[in-house]
């Protein structure tokens, strides 16, 4: 070619929770049954729709006016609805046009750091969720700036250097928080949630809140939404019906846009997001439609309810089996339905492996895993030996090392023999 092609951020453009799966299809092919620890979709993992649920869909299929475009920035009646819920947080009012509907919140994602300047950064958790980072690096043609999430701290973000690099990164324009947080678990308490808006107002920045997860906690936990804390800060909330209902193949997340007239240039950046949209025309009407009623339904928060539980005695399998396994650190989940586990500061060495009894397998694994992180080794020969499927940390934008696990296996017996196999399977390779 007579130019290069790429965009400098496309080098950027990594996402390890689908990459990996391409490795556990080889290991399939030798014959290695995989279990699937890796990707957050409740209905893969069996999570059952409720009757009433299916059946207002079903209706709406019936309904003729599903096939049709509708407004760009959304269903009028639906962005009518999700405001009223918002505004009676008792924070930040909004109306109707401050929504904007997107094909999914990874769609989301992608328009809003597209089109911010590429030399204007949004720092963002480390361990960091890869379609974030991704997309911000990607905009950049630069790694991603993060802060640090401590896992001696309950997850909590180090806030300290938090402000650190913001005071000497004047590039830095936002902060990405992500409450419920993927991949740790973790739930941002209200008054930290405080300090980073006070962050935000000192230094002129705007916040965006992943949010997709709001609703699935436990353990007493209750994530605050942005919304109740922004004040006259300008922000961006984050929400979908993926995780929540679950709905993940509707690909139906929005925007929420909070004080757009509090500074000109996030006012710009909004209206840019918008008509960018407004190319597309709109987003998937049926789903839009559905929200409200699924929402509002008086089984609905029976239904969260049951499931929140059944997240939460799940996230005590996990935390019984591993956490006095010597040279491992597991932290107690309190939102969404992942778990971080991580192996402890030289515990990793290069050379250490797992008997792997299937010959094709121990051939094809011994073929990857050089020169690449030590956990991601582990991973690596973690599919070969047992078939479990998790996500190296180190692929999260961490220096850390360890991997990441769901807790959304819907067979008790299941998950606990599927630890039990996974605590043996540590001991082994740290003792190798």
């Amino acid at each position: 070619m007579r130019r290069n092609l790429l965009h400098p951020g496309a080098t950027e453009l990594v996402y390890e929770i689908r990459e990996i799966v391409k490795k556990a299809q080889l290991f399939q092919q030798q014959g290695v049954e995989i279990f699937w620890e890796n990707i957050g979709d409740p209905v893969q993992k069996g999570t059952p729709i409720p009757e009433w649920m299916k059946k207002i869909v079903a209706d709406l299929a019936m309904d003729s006016k599903s096939y049709g475009y509708c407004p760009t920035k959304g269903v009028l009646e639906t962005r009518k609805f999700l405001a009223a819920r918002t505004n009676a947080l008792g924070g930040v009012q909004i109306t109707p046009e401050d929504f904007l509907f997107c094909n999914g919140v990874g769609d989301a994602i992608s328009k809003v750091y597209q089109y911010l300047d590429p030399g204007s950064r949004v720092i963002g958790p480390s361990p960091a969720y890869s379609t974030h980072s991704s997309a911000e690096g990607g905009h950049a043609g630069q790694a991603p700036i993060t802060y640090r999430l401590d896992p001696e701290n309950h997850w909590y973000p180090d806030m300290e250097e938090l402000r650190n690099k913001i005071k000497f990164n004047p590039g830095i324009v936002g902060i990405l928080i992500i409450n419920p947080d993927n991949p740790t678990g973790m739930v941002y308490p209200e008054s930290v949630l405080r300090e980073i808006v006070a962050l935000a107002r000192e230094y002129k920045l705007f916040i965006i809140a992943d949010e997709i997860y709001t609703h699935i906690t436990y353990n007493g936990a209750k994530a605050v939404q942005l919304a109740e804390v922004i004040g006259d800060v300008p922000g961006i909330g984050m929400k979908g019906l993926s995780k929540e209902l679950p709905w993940p193949g509707s690909r139906c997340g929005w925007l929420e846009f909070y004080n757009t007239d509090k500074d000109p240039e996030f006012a710009r950046l909004v209206k840019t997001i918008e008509d960018a949209k407004m190319l597309e025309v709109c987003s998937t009407t049926l789903p839009q439609l559905a929200l409200p009623p699924i929402l509002s339904h008086p089984e609905f928060p029976a239904h969260r309810e049951r499931v929140n539980k059944d997240i939460e005695l799940r996230g005590d399998v996990v935390v019984k089996a591993l956490k006095d396994v010597p040279g491992l650190i597991v932290n107690k989940t309190y939102g969404a339905f992942y778990n971080t586990i991580l192996f402890k500061t030289g515990v990793l060495k290069p050379g250490q492996k797992l008997k792997v009894e299937n010959p094709g397998a121990a051939k094809l694994v011994e073929g990857m895993v050089d020169g690449i992180p030590l956990d991601k080794r582990f991973c690596y020969y973690l599919l070969a030996a047992t078939g479990i499927c998790v996500v190296p940390i180190s692929s999260f934008c961490s220096d850390l090392l360890g991997f990441r696990v769901t807790l959304l296996e819907e067979d008790p017996k299941k998950m606990e023999w599927l630890y039990a196999r996974l605590k043996a399977a540590i001991a082994e390779y740290i003792a190798s």
